[in-house]
This record gives C-alpha cells, structure tokens and sequence, in this order.
C-alpha cells in the first residue's frame, strides 16, 4: 500500500508577493498580463477569488467583475527560487518527488523513515516547515495513491490538511462529484448528468465496456477511479540539484561580525542533513544567501569548495558587502552532481581540491 502526500502551494505567486510586500494583504491581488495588452491572469488570492476572479482569466475582464484589482507583473526568478527552496523540504523525505508546477508534487513517502513512518505526520511537519521557511502555506492530501492525494489536497484549502486512509477510500470517493475527478470538464460533465450522473457513486452503476462505450478510451479509466483506484506511480522528473539551510530572523540582524556569530549554528544544521544525503550525490559548490531588511537577496558560491565553515565564513562576507546593510534572513547551502546520472562535469577551482561526499568533508 503506497503512502502518497499532495501538496500544493496555495495562491502560490500571490503569497509571495504578499509576503515579500505586507501592504498587498487583505486586498483583492493577482499576478498576471497588463489588461491593456490582452494580459492573463496566472494567480490570484482568496479575496480576488470572492469577485469570481480566476487563473487564465483575461485580465481585462478580471478587472471588469473587481474594479479595485490590483494586477502585478510576474517575478519569475523569485518564483523558481521559493520553488527550489519548497522542494529542499520534500527532498528531506524522500527522493520520489514528482513536480507537477513550481509549487505542486506529489510524494512517496512509502519506504520514508521520517516521523515514524507516518505520512500524516510528515505532511504536518512539510507544511510547518515551509511556513516557516517562507512564510506561505501549503495545502496538503495524503491517500494510498495519486488521485485521492490531489483531491484531498484540495479539500480544506487554504492552509488544509486531509487524510484519506485506505479503510475511509470507499466512503470518501462514493458522494465525490464526477467533475472532481481530473479529465471531466464541462463537457463531459454535461454528459454524466444528461445520463443521471452527479457522483462516483452513480457513475459505479456503469460498466466498464458502457463507460468505454460512452467515453472512449477514457472510460476503463473512469471505471477505475470512481471506485478510488489508481495505480500511477509517482515519478520524480529529476533528483535534488542542492541542499540548503536558512533562517529568517526576528530581529534585523545589524552588521557583519552578527551575521558571522550565526554562521556556526547554521552550519551544524546543514551538515546534520547532508549526513541523510544520498551518498551518490557528491557536493562540487558551496553556497551563501543573504536577504537584506530591505528585501534584496543575493547568493554568493563557489565551486570546488570543500564546503567547511571557513569558506562560508569568506562567503558570507562577500554576500554582505554588496548590501552592507541589516540581515534579515541567512542561509547556508550546497550543489550536487548526480553520480547515478553524470559523470562530475562541473568546473572545478584550480586553487582548491575537489570536494569528496557529502558530509564527510564537513569540517
């Protein structure tokens, strides 16, 4: 029986910009096109959603139904960057992460050792997790397979968690709306109910060769996922490329030699969990990123590092004297090569020997 975490970023680009611009909160926002230009809607937070606001909505008419829409452009570096950040916390799990966008996946957690085994638990502990590391909330499904897991992820959004055991599979997916079920849109939808079919309940009343009838090639599948199976295995695209720590702290803090004093418990914690690394994966970059109270970022690193304190010691020094000014987040981190998939190609320095595996040159 597979144990299967969805999670899903909620509002994800508009948390973002939300977080990083406390001024947005509480008003209707969306990210997306210029309404002047044809532009789209790509997200937009739960109070745009009041109005009937929506992704892939045309921007002008997003305006025309909330006159008071505020529509930011796209940042997409600092997209991606909150994404790898998200998926440093599922890598933590398990290696069998299969991204579906920059803030979505699904995750095997059935052979994870993480909190006693226990998926619930360690959806929970995601979900705090990149609370605390980003200050945005995931919403989270856990379910013996992929289809239930997205489902259920969806259940209790915003900031939600639902579980769907193995015993509770029949009960939850019997009074599930067909158009929940992933490939039924409008159409078909209007279909199901022209037959009398409002629920995966009634949609059982049918045969395996009238659904395939009915729906084509898409009806062995119906068949199987109103009874609530799914035997698609999660399928990681690709394994982590870096491993990295951070902190956001309560107070500014004011200079260099404050950032410096916090390295070394930043540090203890990185190698605690390059010691769980897979040991194909061997470090050949080292890592530093400073986020200034004015909300800059900057990352300094450097290849062929042996990855020691001292060498984030002169990282962070570096980093600090493109702002010079307070701290508000530091973080520490490598980059991997995959041993299982390429030969070490990156270009090492030619003043420092190469970086053994991870963990074990952690001095």
């Amino acid at each position: 029986m597979r144990k299967i975490i969805h999670c899903d970023a909620d509002c994800f680009y508009a948390a973002i910009e939300m977080r990083d611009d406390p001024s947005l909160r509480g008003r209707p926002l969306a990210v997306g096109g210029d309404p002047s230009r044809r532009g789209v809607i790509s997200t937009c937070n739960y109070e745009a959603r009041e109005f009937g606001v929506h992704s892939a909505m045309a921007s002008a008419h997003a305006r025309r139904l909330c006159p008071d829409l505020l529509i930011v452009p796209h940042n997409p570096e600092k997209y991606r960057q909150a994404s790898a950040q998200i998926r440093e916390v599922f890598f933590d799990y398990t290696d069998l992460v299969e991204p579906l966008s920059l803030d979505e996946a699904f995750l095997d957690v059935s052979d994870s050792g993480k909190c006693q085994g226990s998926a619930t638990l360690m959806a929970q502990e995601i979900r705090q997790r990149i609370f605390e590391r980003l200050q945005i909330t995931v919403s989270a499904g856990v379910a013996p397979n992929k289809f239930l897991a997205k489902i259920a992820s969806d259940w209790r959004k915003p900031d939600g968690l639902t579980v769907v055991t193995p015993e509770q599979v029949d009960d939850f997916v019997v009074q599930l709306p067909v158009d929940r079920i992933f490939g039924v849109g409008k159409v078909t939808a209007g279909k199901m109910r022209r037959m009398g079919i409002e629920t995966c309940g009634e949609l059982r009343r049918f045969s395996v060769f009238e659904l395939t009838e009915r729906f084509g090639s898409f009806g062995a599948r119906l068949f199987e996922l109103c009874r609530g199976r799914d035997e698609r295995p999660v399928k990681p695209s690709r394994r982590r490329k870096s491993l990295s720590v951070e902190h956001t702290y309560a107070e500014d803090l004011p200079g260099l030699p404050q950032c410096l004093e916090k390295l070394p418990e930043l540090f203890v914690e990185l190698k605690g969990r390059l010691g769980r690394v897979d040991r194909d994966y061997k470090v050949v970059k080292a890592f530093v990123k400073v986020k200034f109270n004015d909300f800059t970022t900057t990352t300094l690193e450097r290849v062929g590092t042996s990855a020691r304190l001292h060498d984030y010691r002169q990282l962070c020094e570096g980093a600090y004297a493109r702002g010079e000014r307070p701290v508000r987040l530091l973080g520490l981190g490598v980059r991997f090569v995959d041993l299982r998939d390429e030969p070490i190609a990156a270009q090492l320095d030619l003043f420092t020997p190469p970086a053994r595996q991870p963990g074990a040159d952690l001095t």
